[in-house]
């Protein structure tokens, strides 16, 4: 069983994520690269709540190749281009993750690989 940290000698977490997770032994960790908002497809959509849907679709079809489930992610980093696409990736990881939530960084950078990428997320997941 997943123990969620939250001690109340810190101030609590500013939305849904927890301050740490802690894997009992014997569970199995699986770490996925940083994924984009890139269909099979080659697409990728403008709008950023888009990108991060897509983001955690393919981190899903990762998952799933080890046997686990978004509800197996213990720890979420996550990168968006701009504060205006903050709300956008937070809608999205609020919908898909229910409390107790991952531990989770959110992050601004100048970029990505390619200009029109405004969101990334890489994971760890135990199970």
């Amino acid at each position: 069983m997943l123990k969620y940290l939250t001690p109340k000698s810190i101030k609590p977490p500013f939305a849904r994520y927890s301050h740490g997770v802690e894997i009992p032994a014997g569970n199995r960790l699986v770490l996925c690269s940083g994924q984009l908002g890139i269909g099979p497809d080659d697409a990728v959509p403008e709008d950023a709540g888009a990108q991060t849907e897509l983001c955690f679709r393919n981190i899903a079809a990762i998952l799933s190749e080890a046997g686990l489930t978004l509800n197996d992610i213990v720890r979420i980093n996550a990168f968006v281009t701009g504060r205006e696409h903050l709300q956008s990736y937070m809608d999205v990881r609020n919908r898909l993750f229910s409390d107790p939530a991952p531990a989770s960084t959110l992050m601004i950078v100048s970029g990505f690989a390619r200009p029109e990428f405004k969101v990334e997320v890489e994971v760890l997941a135990a199970g």
